[in-house]
């Protein structure tokens, strides 16, 4: 690796000129990044640690840190923080915030370790050098490739994270603003407009040459095409609503005595405990459902991971058409198989995720609706997602075009896909 020079300047200024070529240098070793590393608008300021972001593409960046760090690892440092913004990790800490009532700098901080672990375990390497102190992964015992949602569960702060106190990415890293924002009406910050351009110009850099570009930035550029739509917040809204009922992700338990265990001497009562509620996903693969369809099935797949607050362990997926198919656990890894082609029948797929253990709370059906409906209601909820079909009554059928197949039961909460 060829170190890069760069001109001395007076103690205390902040050297514009070793910065931009770092900045260079990381555009080198990553140009589908570019246009992202060129938006961002530099702030001088004493007050951060190291180099910070806000939501705004602003970089709030130290002295002092410049100084002391060389080029090479500030390439790094300015991958880091872009890949921050370009992720959305300002408005996904929000949302995991609200849907699990974190607050406070403690657990902001959490929040910007694990999105730190899902920037750092395939970032850096091929020309780019790893900063001194970034966390990854293998660092807290974690396995790589997870989002920031995953690895939330999976680390608490302790002795283990105590040398990661110092870390701080700015409101652009968990969504919490910080003492030195330049807030939404500041200078050179860029619009809701500009930053999703500059998202879509990135992805298409990654898309069109995707040997080029780690795991993790195919699967952003994947989804960065896939924007949500205002029924992808339905779905979700949908699945939490049917997680958080009555019955749902409840179980009884020695671990913690029941209270009530103090009336009756020498009897020990198990006491009610909420746990994460188990889905399980079936996916209609018949030859009605079509290819785009089903690569938007994939993709609900890991919104819904998200909506039961990223932990992909308790979600099984069941391709099925007329027959139901193996069921995936979903966290063995992504590229789940969906085969099928044939006709459709869904009952199949209902009995299969029933008889697999444990039983599901949840069952979500992506489905066109051309199939049999159970006659009885699940012993769990259901939830329906319907993929939108062109003809005046939502259904065809290439063999009867009078075919009008049932309704989803009552029983069941629909959301019609991409409507």
């Amino acid at each position: 690796m060829t170190a890069v020079a760069v001109a001395a300047v007076a103690p205390g200024t902040l050297d514009l000129d070793k910065l931009f070529a770092a900045r260079l240098y990381a555009v080198r070793v990553r140009p589908y990044l570019a246009t992202a590393l060129f938006a961002l608008h530099t702030v001088e300021s004493r007050r951060v640690p190291t180099m910070a972001v806000d939501r705004h593409w602003r970089c709030y960046v130290s002295p002092s840190f410049v100084d002391r760090t060389p080029v090479e690892e500030l390439a790094g440092v300015w991958v880091h923080e872009v890949s921050h913004l370009l992720r959305d990790h300002h408005g996904r800490g929000d949302r995991v915030a609200r849907e699990r009532g974190l607050s406070g700098p403690a657990q902001r901080l959490r929040m910007n370790i694990a999105a730190d672990l899902e920037i750092n375990d395939d970032a850096f390497g091929d020309g780019l050098v790893l900063p001194e102190g970034a966390v990854r992964p293998a660092s807290l015992g974690l396995r790589e490739g997870e989002l920031m949602e995953d690895y939330l569960w999976q680390f608490g702060l302790g002795p283990s994270t105590q040398h990661l106190a110092w870390l701080d990415c700015g409101s652009g890293a968990d969504g919490l603003e910080r003492e030195w924002d330049l807030g939404a009406d500041g200078a050179h910050g860029l619009s809701e407009q500009e930053r999703d351009a500059v998202r879509f110009r990135v992805a298409q850099g990654i898309t069109a040459r995707p040997g080029d570009a780690p795991k993790g930035w195919k699967r952003w550029a994947e989804e960065a095409f896939h924007p949500p739509q205002p029924w992808r917040e339905l779905l979700g809204a949908a699945l939490r609503a049917a997680a958080s009922g009555s019955g749902a992700g409840q179980d009884y338990t020695y671990g913690r005595p029941s209270r009530r265990s103090a009336g009756l001497p020498g009897i020990v009562l198990p006491s009610l405990r909420r746990r994460p509620p188990r889905v399980s996903v079936i996916i209609d693969t018949s030859a009605s459902v079509s290819d785009a369809e089903l690569g938007s099935a994939l993709l609900e797949v890991a919104a819904i991971s998200r909506a039961v607050g990223g932990r992909r362990d308790l979600i099984t997926v069941v391709p099925c058409d007329a027959a139901a198919r193996i069921v995936h656990p979903l966290c063995r890894g992504e590229g789940i198989p969906l085969m099928g082609g044939g006709g459709t029948d869904l009952r199949t797929g209902f009995a299969e995720a029933l008889r697999s253990g444990p039983r599901p709370d949840v069952i979500v059906v992506l489905t066109d609706g051309q199939t049999p409906w159970p006659g009885t209601r699940p012993p769990c909820r259901t939830v329906v997602g319907l993929f939108p079909r062109g003809r005046a009554g939502g259904s065809w059928d290439e063999d009867d075009p009078d075919y009008v197949p049932d309704s989803p039961p009552e029983w069941a909460r629909v959301v019609d896909i991409g409507s």
